[in-house]
């Protein structure tokens, strides 16, 4: 069986974790805590670029995804392979993340926060709410997709809190202040997605976006989360 990771960080798309929670991924594997990506689509739609097939750009994307990972030291990457922009509020793809929770036992899962008004991307909002309700109850009950025990050996597993990006309502600030440049150089992996901007000017964006989510704390960059715990 799969020995149990301090975060499990679902996103719906290749880069997601990159911009919204890589200081804190390299900040946790630098304390020798373990971290595993989900990514639930392939990325295939993320271009202004009319020469790039979809089948192109996919693979483009995965490989972006895998270097961004080794350099934050993510243990492994996971692919659900649905295309980008199709994601549904299904029990298939509950059942995927359930096993993927069940599997990697995490202690803290981060995705995307479902309940960010009006304007937000279809698949962040799904893949949130699928999140939350595949870790609770479904990743603990056992009844819930019983084949996942009986056929698997995935035995049910209680998550400690959520954490997620992108929220309205932040009551959580990790200081990554120290990793931040470990974050660039992860997000500068993506140039499908950031390579219309020089390196200056991207990092004067992030760096900005970082110190305004840090006032009031007493480190100058943060990244900002609504922390959930799991009430079992």
């Amino acid at each position: 069986m799969t020995s149990s990771v301090y975060a499990l960080v679902i996103t719906a798309h290749p880069d997601d974790a990159e911009f919204a929670v890589a200081g804190s991924v390299a900040r946790w594997t630098r304390q020798g805590k373990e971290v595993v990506y989900v990514i639930c689509t392939n990325g295939d739609k993320g271009t202004s670029d009319r020469t790039l097939s979809p089948e192109d750009l996919a693979v483009i994307r995965r490989k972006e995804q895998q270097e961004a990972a080794d350099v934050l030291g993510v243990r492994e990457v996971v692919w659900l392979g649905f295309p980008d922009q199709g994601l549904e509020d299904s029990s298939e793809l509950r059942k995927m993340v359930v096993r993927e929770i069940r599997k990697f036992k995490p202690e803290v899962v981060v995705t995307s926060d479902p309940y960010r008004k009006y304007i937000w991307h279809r698949d962040h909002r799904i893949i949130g709410q699928v999140v939350v309700d595949a870790v609770f109850p479904y990743a603990r009950d056992h009844l819930s997709y019983p084949d996942l025990l009986v056929e698997e050996g995935l035995e049910p597993h209680k998550v400690e809190e959520l954490l997620f990006w992108a929220a309205e309502e932040l009551n959580h600030r990790l200081d990554i202040t120290e990793t931040f440049d470990v974050k660039m150089a992860a997000l500068r992996c993506h140039k499908s997605q950031v390579g219309h901007r020089s390196q200056k000017e991207l990092e004067d964006i992030m760096k900005k976006r970082y110190q305004d989510l840090a006032k009031g704390e007493p480190f100058e960059l943060a990244e900002a989360f609504h922390r959930i715990k799991i009430p079992y």
